[in-house]
């Protein structure tokens, strides 16, 4: 028990004993002369159990730890017949506690111990300090009851009750009162062990705060959202992505449609018949599996009453309580594109009279709307420069057969080319394409003038 291999290592006697050994209590105090477990008995002292670290006097980093009982036996008289003492070897199982120890307080995960007895604190690691923002001198000797551990728990006493008990406290969420006000939500779980042969138990935790204020934070955001989506002047309406069923629409997307909520929610687009052409709108539903964005679509809507109601249709994919879904945004132009008829139809029936009196008409009326200027130029910069020269001829009243001359091509290709063009601004007449030309500020200019003829080829 001593690893030593002869008597006379051990000592003749306890000065020599005392002389090869260094003996020191658990708290790291050394005994002095008298102090030693063997110099105690020979004094005539009996005790039980002392626990005391022992190293070679020749080499104190090797350290086993003993723990001593003293008695005296007297059969008859003053003068003992026998003295002994008995030394168990605990090493291995105070190697093994601290062990336990190093790893308890290195864990990055909160841990306490307590006492079975009292039920108060005789360990905490440094995760459960910095989780919570206690010092060490807050939580030892403190008692559960006092930290608060299960007050704010809806089953504390049952958790309690199994501390009392000794028993296995399973998790379950609990907020912990922190120092300087407020809680922290953990999942806790007790375990019982054994600490220098005393009975504890042994408290984890699980930080949930993160994923409390995450979900308040989402919680907020969606109410946030909630609100601006039923309270927006814009008609939209939210379906799922996988079939396209609405799940939610707003006042306005409801008012313009002439449909109920409950009418909505549950039902196609195709079911209601939403939308006109139903082959465009299968081309946007495509589009969204596709996960290609939709923007200002221009369709028509079939409303509940029968009427017609024309949309500019923009929609995107996104996520809502992890189901991909459909928002769908609506921009009712009915009177804007009414407006534009009646316009036109002013224009055409201006310039069936004479073309230089329906320039005159079309500039006056063409100052009535006024787009962007940054939208304007985007868009007259994406025609080539020969639709840009068609463009202003038609703006000059030109007919197919002055353009030919002009540009010096045939009437087949003048009308190619006044194809292209109408295709890309989106209007089918000329009197469309005048008002868009002056919308956007553009009035052909030197278009108009006729080019030099090509030379020929010899």
């Amino acid at each position: 028990m001593h690893r030593v291999a002869t008597f006379e290592e051990l000592g003749h006697d306890a000065r020599h004993y005392r002389r090869n050994f260094t003996l020191r209590y658990r708290n790291n105090h050394p005994l002095e002369e008298g102090q030693y477990p063997l110099e105690r008995l020979l004094a005539g002292e009996t005790f039980d159990d002392v626990t005391v670290e022992i190293s070679p006097a020749a080499d104190l980093d090797l350290v086993w730890v003993h723990t001593v009982r003293g008695m005296i036996i007297a059969e008859a008289g003053d003068k003992p017949d026998v003295m002994a003492l008995i030394i168990r070897d605990e090493t291995p199982r105070f190697e093994a506690e601290e062990r336990f120890e190093r790893s308890f307080n290195a864990n990055p995960a909160p841990g306490l111990i307590c006492r079975l007895d009292g039920h108060r604190f005789i360990r905490v690691n440094q995760g459960f300090l910095e989780m919570t923002g206690f010092v060490k001198e807050d939580v030892i000797g403190k008692s559960v009851e006092a930290i608060g551990l299960f007050s704010n728990c809806e089953t504390g006493e049952d958790a309690l009750g199994k501390l009392g008990e000794g028993r296995v406290i399973r998790h379950r969420e609990a907020l912990i009162p922190l120092p300087g006000g407020g809680d922290r939500l953990v999942i806790v779980a007790g375990e019982p062990i054994s600490v220098v042969e005393e009975p504890c138990m042994l408290f984890t935790f699980a930080d949930l705060d993160a994923r409390r204020k995450a979900q308040n934070a989402l919680r907020q955001s969606e109410e946030r959202f909630s609100k601006s989506f039923r309270l927006s002047p814009a008609p939209a309406a939210i379906s799922r992505l996988d079939d396209f069923v609405f799940t939610e629409a707003n006042d306005a997307f409801l008012e313009i449609s002439g449909y109920g909520s409950a009418e909505v929610t549950g039902r196609t687009a195709g079911e209601l018949h939403l939308w006109e052409d139903i082959a465009a709108r299968r081309l946007l539903e495509q589009k969204l599996r596709d996960n290609t964005f939709v923007r200002n679509e221009p369709m028509r809507m079939q409303q509940k009453d029968g009427g017609i109601a024309d949309c500019l249709v923009s929609a995107e994919r996104v996520e809502i309580n992890d189901e991909q879904c459909v928002i769908w945004a609506l921009q009712d132009i009915t009177e804007r594109r009414r407006s534009e008829a009646q316009l036109v139809e002013a224009i055409e029936s201006v310039m069936a009279e004479t073309s230089w009196f329906s320039r005159s008409i079309v500039d006056r009326l063409a100052t009535i709307k006024h787009g962007s200027t940054a939208a304007a130029t985007a868009q007259l910069m994406d025609l080539s420069d020969r639709e840009r020269e068609i463009l202003g001829l038609i703006c000059d009243g030109r007919s197919d057969a002055e353009m030919g001359e002009i540009l010096h091509l045939s009437k087949n290709t003048i009308r190619n080319h006044i194809a292209s063009l109408y295709g890309k601004i989106g209007v089918n007449r000329r009197a469309a394409a005048v008002i868009w030309a002056r919308e956007r500020g553009f009035t052909g200019g030197e278009a108009a003038k006729p080019r030099a003829k090509p030379a020929r080829k010899k």
